[in-house]
């Protein structure tokens, strides 16, 4: 029978549709390759980008120039643009205002044909470093609320560009959807004085059916109340509400922890389209008690419709505990 199911955090409902179970072969799409694309991201082809922000460099190479392992540039065709003022309005009951903000590319590697689950875990460690850092000099700016990182992987999910790379987004106002989790968060903690996300990650742990992968410093879980089949988050077992508060060592481990999962994932989907985004605190917040930084990995499987536009209720054909198990057995 179906199962409506509760996210604890947001309270909003999905629909664990287990009479239309699906396997991971049921998911398999076949995507056309773009395999004569040029790609502006590859090395000699900085021209073709506009210049950049931040690059790891080898051999003193002149920037914008090749001879960089990771680079950092504004996205050519930018949601929102750092220059100007904010201008709040209202037009009637309207509210809007200047669309202030910044919007980078991390171009992952100068490899046009490797992923990011092909890299050393050292140049994955690089990549949230980059991450880290860009997140706290975009803290300078007052006017920005919110940094979103995020990834798309796969025509299916997004990405026009093979290359591989991620994005940052930052915005003047903090997202809805962290809005919720941190009102969810915050309402339990207001009742219980624990973090909801601590308590989550005790539970799984304990009873062991959602686990994906469990080490030192980080656990990756098929949350209970998953919009999407197979989709996973990684949290680190130390609370903090700020991924940029971490040290050297806990982005090693989050990226050891990250290219396990994405190799369960590519293995027993044969390498899905993917969102990947970190959720973290507002900006401008102090350390935040009750709120918990984590990534979220939506393997992109299935269809947005109709009802789930209708409803803001999601339909998973693939029961969390069934997607854990699939990926627990997968050894790497």
């Amino acid at each position: 029978m179906p199962e409506l199911r509760k996210d604890p955090i947001t309270d909003r409902w999905v629909i664990i549709s287990t009479e239309r179970e699906n396997r991971p072969s049921d998911f398999l799409t076949v995507v056309e390759e773009q395999k004569n694309q040029l790609s502006p991201f590859a090395p000699g082809n900085e021209d073709m980008t506009p210049p950049e922000i931040f690059a790891i460099r080898t051999n003193n190479s002149a920037p914008n120039m090749p001879g960089w392992s990771l680079r950092v540039i504004p996205n050519k065709y930018p949601a929102l643009k750092g220059e100007g003022q904010l201008n709040r309005r209202k037009k009637g009951f309207y509210d809007s205002m200047n669309g202030i903000g910044a919007h980078e590319v991390v171009i992952e590697t100068p490899d046009s044909h490797k992923s990011l689950v092909e890299m050393k875990v050292s140049e994955i460690q690089d990549v949230f470093r980059i991450f880290k850092e860009r997140i706290i000099d975009l803290k300078k700016d007052i006017r920005l609320k919110y940094a979103l990182v995020f990834k798309n992987w796969g025509p299916l999910a997004g990405a026009t560009l093979k290359h591989s790379h991620s994005q940052l987004i930052a915005t003047p106002i903090i997202p809805k959807r962290i809005t919720e989790e941190i009102k969810g968060a915050k309402s339990y903690y207001d009742a219980k004085k624990r973090c909801i996300f601590c308590d989550i990650i005790q539970q799984e742990v304990r009873d062991n059916t959602r686990i994906v992968y469990d080490e030192d410093c980080f656990v990756a879980i098929a949350p209970f109340a998953a919009r999407s089949p197979f989709e996973t988050w990684i949290l680190p077992k130390q609370h903090d509400s700020h991924f940029e508060n971490s040290g050297d060592t806990l982005l090693k481990h989050l990226s050891i922890t990250t290219k396990v999962v994405l190799q369960k994932l590519n293995i027993t989907l044969q390498t899905p389209p993917y969102n990947f985004v970190i959720h973290t605190a507002p900006m401008q917040d102090d350390r935040l008690e009750h709120y918990h930084w984590h990534i979220e990995i939506l393997p992109r499987l299935t269809n947005i419709a109709g009802f789930e536009w209708g409803t803001d209720f999601y339909i998973n054909p693939t029961s969390p505990e069934d997607a854990a198990a699939y990926l627990r057995k997968v050894n790497i």
